[in-house]
């Protein structure tokens, strides 16, 4: 039985998705050069991907010769808050709160965060 798509990134994709973000558009072969710096991904793999992610609408891409370029149709902002949205959804309930509760009890956010948090909210901020 196949494996249910991601509505998010996966952890691959978003490598990808980086590349694409950084350079405004790549070839696969641009794609699989990039990212073997990193983890070495094979150009097969890395085509599957970008063809997921063009079904996902995170990105888009035309013929140039018999090369085909991919570039985003999301913003990394776009792509964070979608991601954002559905851990809230997925794991607190839908509930913000929850999650920045979470936060304070799991990380090691310290008071001068807290305090610049509390004036952003404070100030209306939605950044």
């Amino acid at each position: 039985m196949a494996r249910k798509q991601s509505p998010t990134l996966t952890e691959g994709e978003l490598r990808i998705m980086a590349v694409l973000w950084e350079r405004k558009e790549a070839s696969v072969r641009e794609v699989t050069d990039a990212l073997s710096g990193q983890q070495p991904v094979a150009y097969n793999t890395a085509l599957t991907m970008l063809r997921i992610l063009n079904e996902k609408g995170y990105a888009a891409y035309r013929k140039e010769g018999r090369a085909f370029v991919y570039y985003p149709l999301v913003s990394r902002h776009e792509a964070r808050s979608d991601a954002l949205r559905h851990l809230i959804a997925k794991f607190f309930n839908g509930s913000p709160e929850a999650l920045a509760q979470n936060l304070v009890d799991e990380t090691d956010i310290d008071l001068e965060e807290l305090e610049r948090l509390q004036a952003s909210i404070r100030r209306g901020d939605k950044r």
